[in-house]
């Protein structure tokens, strides 16, 4: 065995003697918690799994769910969709539809349908580079206005939208950057 399989085994089991051995499941601490970070990546739902049947579309797993993907989106389309002025616009829903999703989620959330008007209903990875326009995996309220408002996110999005059709961005980084937290993407991406 290697050192580094050798100092696991002896971590595992140092932690197993710390517990005292009463109701540890050596499954809780074997393997060992990953150390590295990967990026997700865009994957395509799995038959009969919770992002199927959420989705019915690719997504990206994040932090917070799987938010769903346009599958006719995907870094060999980009020329052929997000790039081409409109394409946006084109596949957007209309506003009957994007009225009732918001309105069903302001009642989710426990507020008023009075203040339908506070809010955005925002494409969490926006259409302009590629989230799925009418999957509920992929929309949230958002306020129109503060730090943390739609206004500051619009910015953002047009940015990265620029960087991914001048290849300065690949597709999935700016989708993975933006789904997983688009402020920290906006500190990163709004200075360069």
């Amino acid at each position: 065995m290697t050192s580094k399989i050798w100092c696991r085994l002896f971590a595992a089991l140092g932690l197993l003697i710390a517990a005292g051995c009463a109701g540890v499941n050596s499954s809780e601490v074997w393997p060992p918690p990953r150390t590295t970070v990967s990026v997700p990546t865009p994957t395509a739902p799995r038959p009969n799994s919770p992002a199927t049947a959420a989705t019915d579309a690719p997504c990206i797993q994040t932090s917070h769910g799987c938010v769903a993907l346009n599958p006719d989106v995907t870094e060999e389309t980009v020329r052929q969709t997000i790039c081409i002025a409109g394409y946006a616009k084109s596949v957007r829903p209309s506003s009957s539809y994007t009225n009732a999703v918001k309105a069903k989620l302001l009642r989710d959330a426990g507020l008023d349908a009075s203040r339908m008007l506070d809010f955005e209903l925002d494409h969490i990875v926006p259409l302009a580079l590629g989230g799925h326009p009418r999957k509920l995996a992929n929309l949230a309220l958002q306020p129109w206005d503060g730090e943390h408002g739609a206004e500051r996110k619009d910015a953002l999005e047009i940015r990265m939208h620029s960087l991914v059709c001048r290849e300065e961005v690949s597709l999935n980084e700016a989708q993975v950057c933006i789904a997983e937290d688009w402020e920290a993407c906006a500190a990163k991406y709004m200075t360069r």
